[in-house]
């Protein structure tokens, strides 16, 4: 199983929609773990899971990048060390 933290920049005072918008995306080969608003550089994380990374990438670019109020994504795998 891949997993993947999609760090969001929203437009400005869009936070809350991007946040909500994400949370209601629903995939057949990926799963949205968890979407936090957060502060600092990115106002959005999301977790997203798949059992395969061009499944994630999908969910990435068809889903989380055309939620309204997303300007920017940068995605970043999970990785186990070890």
């Amino acid at each position: 199983m891949m997993r993947a933290y999609v760090l969001i920049e929203s437009a400005v005072g869009k936070a809350n929609a991007v946040g909500e918008g994400v949370k209601k995306l629903s995939f057949e080969e990926a799963h949205v773990i968890s979407v936090d608003a957060v502060t600092g550089p990115f106002d959005v994380i999301a977790l997203l899971e798949s059992d395969d990374l061009d499944k994630l990438g999908r969910a990435i670019t068809d889903g989380i990048q055309r939620v309204e109020g997303v300007q920017r994504t940068t995605t970043c795998l999970v990785v186990h060390l070890g």
